[in-house]
């Protein structure tokens, strides 16, 4: 597999790193209609476990399959698909090879009490991962919550076997907790910060969630205004995240979030790709959709991120 110059200056940003991992990250980022770009769309599927199935894949039934979001994935040429242990195993050895795949190490539910620590039970191991040929595993971390610090130590742990042994790190970087509001969930300081401890947790790509302007710690604040850092747009607030990743030197993706209309998901990746981001990890807004509308709209995203629409 040949790498483009693109490829080839991203990964060197990535200097403490096994010829492994890189070899893992090159695959996800040479796979599919953006292979070579430096631009990804994942498609991630761990929403039965943290919504329940009929939540999750009532709006378009096929979606109880594994298989389905497997061959979802492969042909509307994306880079990854991302799942935990049970549907990446239903569906290994029929698309092995395919499409790299991620697994999801840890997960929550929706059944909890209202009043229970935000955290996440570990559902697979670093084993898994190579058993089942992944290019990489994926971890939520929740900044914020109470449970955070158990939740660093554990990735750290999960980063370091996976890494000895060339498999690339994943980690989702979402606020949440007692420590954050509602509001300061999706806000520009706070999701910075939560990509910056991504960073700083070893992981190889970052995973957060589009932010608004909304300004939630008093003493960030006073250095925003004081440095007149621009967030007015949701483009400079997808650079400001991007600088937050080490200056650009790792590779960060937005997620998609609940449900919303195409035009609104075109704007975000517009949003992303002209603030420097790498890329979409987009789940409920792809498989929740009829098939040929996904793939339509999967389609026009990598357009959008060739610079094409």
């Amino acid at each position: 597999m040949k790498t483009t110059r693109i490829v080839q200056k991203i990964l060197a940003n990535y200097e403490g790193e096994t010829p492994g991992v890189k070899a893992n990250l090159a695959r996800i980022l040479m796979a599919g209609k953006l292979g070579g770009t430096g631009k990804m769309i994942i498609l991630p599927v761990d929403q039965g476990f943290e919504h329940g199935p009929a939540r999750s894949f009532a709006p378009n039934p096929a979606g109880y399959d594994p298989h389905y979001h497997y061959q979802l994935a492969i042909d509307a040429g994306l880079n990854a698909y991302a799942a935990p242990l049970g549907p990446l195993e239903a569906g290994a050895d029929s698309f092995a090879g395919q499409i790299p795949t991620i697994l999801k190490l840890n997960s929550s539910n929706s059944l909890l009490s209202g009043t229970a620590g935000k955290d996440q039970a570990i559902t697979g191991s670093v084993e898994d991962a190579l058993r089942l040929g992944c290019s990489a595993i994926g971890f939520t971390v929740y900044p914020g919550s109470d449970c955070s610090l158990e939740m660093f130590e554990e990735i750290v742990e999960l980063r370091r076997e996976a890494a000895s042994v060339g498999v690339a790190t994943v980690i989702w970087s979402y606020p949440r907790g007692e420590g954050v509001t509602k509001d300061g969930e999706l806000a520009i300081d706070v999701g910075a910060y939560a990509a910056h401890m991504a960073a700083l947790l070893g992981a190889h790509v970052i995973k957060v969630k589009l932010t608004t302007d909304h300004l939630m710690q008093p003493e960030a604040r006073k250095v925003y205004e004081e440095k007149g850092i621009d967030i007015s747009t949701l483009p400079a607030r997808v650079r400001h995240v991007v600088d937050a990743c080490f200056g650009g030197r790792r590779l960060v993706v937005f997620s998609g979030g609940a449900a919303k209309g195409a035009d609104a998901v075109f704007d975000d990746a517009r949003a992303i790709r002209d603030g420097g981001g790498n890329g979409s990890i987009i789940g409920r807004n792809s498989f929740q959709r009829p098939r040929e509308d996904a793939l339509a709209m999967l389609g026009k995203l990598v357009d959008i991120y060739k610079g094409r629409a």
